[in-house]
Order: structure tokens, then C-alpha cells, then sequence
């Protein structure tokens, strides 16, 4: 299944994101569920980022869970808010 990981940053942390990137990055290239899609959210200045989108496949919710607690970036206290949900594909115009 599909899950959905949206993520945004405390105000401010931008100095926290920057500090964690390297770990983050190879934490995503060796976890246990498959990333389909992965990137910064930008602020309106499509430049500033303020958050991260995952689109991931995993046989659970949970699993989705975990890849997202153990990333570095949630052990840095980057992430204010944090919404995962199950996501069914309808379209792929890629």
C-alpha cells in the first residue's frame, strides 16, 4: 500500500534541517521501506524549505510510522506537524 508522509517544519529550523541533511539522505537510502517520491516542501519563494513530502509503499501503516520516527530528521525535533495516510493511486501521468 501507499502511504503519504507530510511534514512541516518548526518555524525557524532551517538551521536543523541543514545540520541533519546528510544523515537524513542516507537514512533514506538504506531504510527498510521503499521511498517512490521524496522532497523538500518550499515556502512561496519556491526556494526556502519548510518541510518534506514522502510518497512511500509499505505493508502498513505502521511500518510507515517507523520509517518516518527513525528518520533523523524526527530525532532532531525538526517536524512540527506530522500527517501520514494511506494513499490509493488513481492517476500517474509520469
Amino acid at each position: 500500500m501507499f502511504y503519504v508522509i507530510h511534514a512541516v517544519d518548526k518555524p525557524g529550523a532551517l538551521s536543523v534541517r541543514l545540520a541533519n541533511y546528510d544523515a537524513h539522505k542516507a537514512y533514506l537510502a538504506q531504510a527498510s521501506i521503499k521511498t517512490l517520491i521524496s522532497g523538500p516542501l518550499v515556502a512561496d519563494d519556491g526556494e526556502t524549505m519548510i518541510g518534506s513530502f514522502f510518497l512511500v509503499e509499505a505493508e502498513k501503516k505502521e511500518d510507515a510510522v517507523a520509517f518516518n520516527a527513525n528518520d533523523p530528521f524526527a530525532h532532531a525535533g525538526l517536524w512540527q506537524q506530522v500527517s501520514i495516510h494511506a494513499f490509493n493511486k488513481r492517476v500517474d501521468n509520469r
